[in-house]
């Protein structure tokens, strides 16, 4: 499936990347709130109906900024393979380090949580590209004698195991902390069986 930002020609493209590079350093010092698509045009040296050509709204582009997150934990988790014995513990490693990414930018964390559970669909396609990628980051942590139906079936129970307790953890449920427990445990009971 060919997204719009793989359509851009190589200037519209950088101009894109501004827009997110903008978002993402507004929202890390101060969270949803501090996102305004006018600050944003500002800092990314854009027109204003520049951003909105490439993002409908402030919740599509934070829900695609956290889709950017999690393709550079991909490139990451690609370079550096899952650590563990067990696929537990590996595909545990995985989800250590998504949430160490959320650790080190948590106002930027609960700004990009906030965009994918609004109601703006633009922000959903992107909640189903950030799970998209979510799994292939895991798929990474599993033995290749699993079937890839079942690897299939756990990475995407897990992903949404991570973004239900991140979703939790950003309206004051537990710290991350909680959020890394509850992860280890659902890896445990889903992947302790393969080995």
């Amino acid at each position: 499936m060919t997204t719009a930002a793989e359509t851009l020609t190589t200037s519209q493209a950088a101009r894109r990347q501004r827009v997110l590079v903008a978002a993402l350093r507004l929202g890390a010092d101060g969270g949803y709130d501090a996102v305004q698509m006018r600050d944003i045009a500002a800092a990314a040296e854009v027109a204003l109906g520049t951003i909105y050509r490439y993002f409908p709204s402030k919740d599509a582009l934070l829900a695609a900024a956290m889709v950017e997150w999690m393709e550079d934990l991909e490139r990451r988790v690609t370079t550096r393979a899952p650590r563990g014995e067990t696929t537990a513990e590996r595909v545990n490693d995985v989800l250590r380090r998504a949430v160490a990414t959320m650790e080190r930018q948590p106002k930027l964390a609960e700004a990009v949580i906030t965009a994918l559970t609004s109601d703006d669909r633009e922000a959903g396609t992107a909640s189903i590209a950030t799970t998209d990628v979510m799994q292939r980051v895991m798929l990474r942590a599993f033995p290749d004698d699993v079937d890839p139906i079942t690897e299939a079936a756990i990475a995407k129970v897990l992903g949404h195991v991570w973004f239900s307790c991140l979703v939790a953890w950003s309206n004051g449920v537990g710290d991350l902390t909680w959020v890394s427990a509850e992860l280890e445990t659902a890896c445990h009971l889903l992947c302790d069986h393969l080995g």
